[in-house]
């Protein structure tokens, strides 16, 4: 679940991160008496799950009530890549010496979580990545023995920052990686970090992605569900309690488990085809499921084929084929799709399999094979 960034400045503030004072309005007049609370000058942000907001208008500086008022009421309800502003954060506005970046992760190809902090602040991380790979300093982190004050000094010093911000900042990223382990979140990122001009490090923004699977420990996130922004795929997706995550390729991807659900969107990318979705059904594929997801990859039209690739573990081949037999009969399929089907009984599955295949229904049955033919019947790039 992803975080407004007013969500999550109060989710890391819980952790002791400092943050600018602010609140967050959905009207003219709201966010004019916000500001005459707050003080002058302001800044008023439009609160979108998306990038780039200050290249599009969403981030602009008030020095009075009328000029705050004005800003607002000329962000809510524009777009901003594709996001409605439906509300905006106003902060008092910060004296600013220097921009930096920081952020805790899970590298999963390392099993271990990653630290990242740059001096260069302020711009997407990104661009810096592409630009100058050296300016992020990295840091894998064992889980088990966490992260130490000393490895958040060396690790502010090796980043560059300046030297009346280390303190300060290597403070704060202990409280950020407090935030994101005890938080359960998947990302927190702060983006920038600044050093304000009377020697304070504080989070002038935050992104924070929260681990859905630990949503049982944190009855507390309910006050999130209702600000979630979904587009209509994932809201569909999520009724049916589908791990859905819609992308903007044309190959629409269903896989058993989220780790072989990214593999097949890399597979994809690999042969020259852009997934239109990333559709984890969990480690069962009954018949139920099964339609359930073609039913939501279906509804996008951006599809022009389907890649169902499914390793019988728990599950048996046959029963996984099965259930896609029957879930082809009570789901009208208007693209071609490919099944790559593997693991327990994976030959029997096949044989169950062969009883739909068509010029449009093709069982595969190798995972490179069945991305580049399903990358191929959607008509190439």
């Amino acid at each position: 679940m992803d975080l407004y960034e007013y969500q999550g400045k109060a989710y890391l503030a819980r952790f002791g991160v400092p943050v600018s004072p602010g609140g967050v309005a959905d009207s003219g007049d709201e966010v004019a008496a916000l500001a005459e609370e707050l003080g002058f000058p302001v800044v008023v942000k439009a609160q979108v799950l998306t990038g780039g907001r200050g290249k599009a208008g969403g981030v602009k500086l008030a020095g009075d009530r009328e000029e705050a008022k004005r800003c607002a009421e000329a962000m809510l309800g524009t777009d901003i890549r594709g996001h409605t502003v439906r509300r905006v954060w106003v902060e008092h506005a910060t004296d600013i010496a220097r921009e930096y970046y920081a952020s805790f992760t899970l590298d999963r190809s390392a099993k271990a979580h990653l630290a990242m902090v740059s001096a260069k602040g302020g711009v997407e991380i990104e661009q810096v990545a592409e630009e100058d790979p050296t300016a992020i300093a990295r840091l894998h982190i064992d889980p088990y023995f966490g992260f130490s004050e000393a490895q958040a000094e060396a690790l502010v010093r090796q980043a560059g920052l300046d030297q009346e911000a280390r303190a300060g900042a290597a403070e704060v990223l202990a409280k950020l990686y407090r935030c994101f382990v005890e938080g359960d979140a998947d990302l927190v990122e702060v983006n920038p970090l600044v050093l304000a001009t009377d020697g304070r490090v504080h989070a002038l923004d935050a992104k924070v992605t929260l681990d859905d699977n630990a949503a049982f420990r944190h009855p507390e996130w309910a006050e999130f569900a209702g600000t979630e922004e979904l587009d209509e795929r994932e809201r569909h997706a999520k009724s049916y309690g589908l791990q859905y995550v819609g992308l903007d390729g044309f190959v629409g991807i269903i896989a058993n488990g989220a780790g072989l659900a990214m593999s097949t969107c890399d597979v994809v990318n690999q042969v020259g085809g852009k997934p239109a979705n990333f559709l984890d059904i969990g480690g069962g594929a009954s018949a139920e499921v099964m339609a359930r997801a073609l039913e939501v990859i279906s509804s996008d039209k951006s599809v022009r084929s389907i890649f169902v690739n499914i390793f019988g573990g728990i599950t048996r081949g046959e029963e996984v084929a099965n259930g896609i037999v029957t879930a082809l009969g009570r789901v009208d399929i208007k693209v071609p799709m490919v099944i790559r089907l593997d693991g327990t009984n994976a030959e029997l599955g096949r044989d169950i399999l062969r009883s739909v295949e068509s010029s449009t229904v093709i069982s595969a049955p190798t995972m490179m094979g069945a991305a580049r033919t399903a990358v191929e019947l959607a008509g190439g790039k």
